[in-house]
């Protein structure tokens, strides 16, 4: 058996992030969702800067001998980067205008400023008359005076003089309607252009180019670094560095030479450091862009969250689960469902304690004011608060804090191990004793993610699943160091095993002569161990059909004359209005079919620094339900595309006489017709 290969983490990510633009040029696709996928992609794209980019900028910076022990080279990786970067913003500003003449079309204007009329400019003058003072000019320009991932204006007045000023998106909006016929806007950084004079009264400017600063999201060393010896080492050698350097200062792509070679010198940068971007920065902001026609099919069509044919505002949610399991969809149902049980639990005098684990608070969630009512009503509650959820690290301490102080058994995550599992339990007294109901679900207790991302969860009463349960929710109290499972797989202590085993057991099967397969859906596929286990079961003669909506780093065999489908490793990814978000992992198991599902990807960090939850489907029925939407998925030939070993992203190959299978509208046709 050969060595078989593993993808570049960063580089098969930007294959992923390629996807979403794709998405974007697809001409069968809304107007104003193609501005959203390039949101998507922009936003993406920021936050890969902040942190990926950070993470190699930082390997590279450390000495030589410490970088010997890494696997790839950080610096040949960070070229490779930049460059896929660069050909994919080429594409970027060609799908932008074709939008924007598309639009043009159906009466909507985003116009330039070479393109406004006499009385346009009128207008924007008296207008940017109110809003000057917001336009902060920058007196120093100090490179550490620039907010991070804020627009700003960089007015050349000379080959090697210029300005700076503030473009304020935080309190205006970023696209400014022009009055007169037709709905016509231009970008505030246009409006700050064509008024500089009231900026700079004694000043002359050539012209103005947008800037953009990147900074690292923190000393950042992903927590699925396998040699933590290495990891340990380096980041005593970075100890000392200042936090937040920039990792990339995005420029228009027609400033002058002169000027971008006067901003390297004053601010210390180099080559790597400028990435050649648009005209125009913060492209994420086409999330909030205004659809002046909302019956003219701009955007999809509304669906409707379903309601659940069990879990309603009618029942109690107690009594049916005591009869049989259930299983949740969003965003295809209400997540009011998860907001009802909680609210259930927190007016019914019988339940005792409520405990679950909380990775991404929304700023405002009936859910918390439910947990909050059950802390009035004298419940014991338990809550696990990720205190370092990327980015939502600000809303999720303050909630903490709020708990906290309403009388909630409060734990924060350690540094060392983060708590990403999306589990519920609720103990009830009963006329039998004491019964705990759980929750165990793919996505974060989060409404407003519920309405984008796909997600599945499993509320139950099943005493195999709510006992294991009990061991997890003992381990998080720091009440047991280490849990007695018997059904679920949690992270970090038996998944990964357990996950080899079920491999393992493939390959005895094929090899045995009896049907082997292995049909796996995640976000990111990036463990070597489980890629190389994968690589053997399927020289072993095991089937292997995966779902990975994010980075893949296993690499399929190239092509042979086989259709991809029939392929011994056959590898989809879907993207479309929604984020393809829940991790379903089913073995073939003999004909004895074994399916899980739960928090866990299978990355490092996923098997071995997070506490992750899976839980195995026991019910006959919910296995059906869960299987069959699976399945959906699987027939995907609308969006989805075949992940291969070029990373060439090509839609899945339309077999004639097969009907067109849209997974998310299939989907929820589904569910509507259960």
């Amino acid at each position: 058996m050969g060595k078989r290969p593993l993808k570049n983490r960063d580089i098969s990510w930007l294959s992923f992030n390629e996807r979403v633009l794709l998405e974007a040029a697809n001409s069968d696709t809304p107007l104003l969702e193609r501005l959203k996928f390039l949101a998507i992609f922009s936003s993406n794209l920021d936050e890969f800067f902040k942190v990926r980019v950070s993470r190699l900028r930082q390997l590279k910076s450390v000495d030589k001998p410490l970088r010997k022990g890494l696997i790839s080279k950080p610096g040949k990786t960070l070229k490779s980067i930049l460059k896929k970067i660069r050909e994919q913003q080429d594409a970027f500003g060609q799908i932008f205008e074709d939008i924007l003449n598309d639009l043009k079309s159906e009466g909507v204007f985003l116009k330039k400023r070479y393109e406004l009329r006499a009385s346009d400019k009128e207008y924007i003058s008296k207008w940017f008359s109110q809003i000057a003072s917001d336009c902060t000019v920058l007196k120093s320009k100090r490179l550490s005076d620039f907010k991070d991932g804020k627009i700003y204006l960089v007015l050349q007045s000379s080959e090697t003089d210029f300005e700076v000023v503030y473009v304020p998106s935080d309190k205006h909006s970023r696209f400014i309607q022009l009055p007169g016929e037709g709905h016509q806007y231009i970008f505030l950084e246009d409006a700050i252009k064509l008024n500089v004079e009231k900026l700079f009264p004694t000043k002359k400017f050539r012209d103005g180019f947008a800037i953009k600063i990147s900074r690292d999201a923190e000393l950042y060393l992903e927590d699925d670094d396998t040699d933590i010896a290495l990891v340990d080492v380096i980041h005593k050698a970075l100890a000392k560095r200042k936090t937040g350097q920039p990792t990339r200062l995005l420029y228009d792509m027609k400033m002058p030479e002169s000027l971008k070679d006067t901003l390297k010198k004053k601010w210390g940068l180099n080559e790597l450091d400028m990435v050649l971007g648009g005209e125009y920065h913060n492209m994420s902001d086409f999330f909030s862009f205004p659809n002046p026609f909302p019956d003219k099919r701009l955007s999809y069509s509304e669906k409707l969250p379903l309601s659940h044919s069990m879990l309603t505002d009618n029942t109690s949610i107690f009594d049916v689960l005591l009869k049989k399991d259930q299983l949740v969809h969003f965003p295809y149902q209400e997540f009011g469902i998860i907001e009802h049980f909680i609210q259930s639990a927190a007016l019914d005098e019988n339940v005792t304690k409520i405990k679950m684990s909380l990775y991404r608070i929304a700023e405002t969630s009936v859910l918390c004011d439910s947990l909050l009512l059950a802390l009035k009503k004298g419940k014991e509650v338990v809550l696990f608060v990720e205190a370092q959820a990327r980015f939502d690290e600000e809303n999720n301490i303050k909630w903490g804090r709020v708990f906290e102080e309403n009388g909630a058994n409060v734990f924060f995550s350690v540094p060392q191990i983060k708590v990403h599992s999306k589990i519920l339990m609720v103990e009830r007294k009963g006329a039998e004793g004491i019964r705990r109901f759980a929750y165990i679900g793919t996505g974060n207790f989060n409404a407003k993610t519920a309405k984008l991302y796909c997600d599945h969860g499993l509320f139950t009463a099943n005493t195999k699943i709510t006992s294991d349960l009990y061991q997890v929710f003992a381990v998080l109290e720091k009440k047991r160091m280490v849990p007695k499972l018997k059904s679920l797989l949690v992270s970090p202590f038996n998944t990964r095993t357990s996950f080899l085993d079920l491999i393992e057991n493939e390959i005895e099967q094929a090899k045995a002569g009896n049907q082997a397969k292995i049909t796996l859906k995640m976000n990111s596929l990036e463990d070597s161990k489980m890629i190389k286990a994968l690589y053997r079961a399927s020289e072993s003669g095991v089937k292997l059909r995966l779902l990975v909506r994010g980075f893949c780093c296993l690499v399929p065999k190239k092509p042979s004359e086989l259709e991809p489908e029939e392929q011994p490793i056959h590898i989809t990814s879907i993207i479309d209005r929604y984020l393809e978000h829940g991790r379903i992992y089913l073995f073939e198991n003999g004909g004895n079919e074994k399916m899980y599902l739960g928090s866990a990807d299978w990355m490092t960090r996923n098997l071995d620094h997070r506490v992750e939850v899976l839980t195995p489907i026991l019910d006959k029925d919910i296995f059906k339900e869960l299987k069959d939407i699976l399945y959906i998925q699987l027939q995907d030939n609308v969006k989805a595309r075949v992940v291969d070993a070029e990373d060439a992203n090509k839609k899945v190959s339309f077999l004639n006489g097969t009907a067109q299978v849209r997974s998310q509208y299939a989907i929820y046709d589904y569910l509507k017709g259960k």
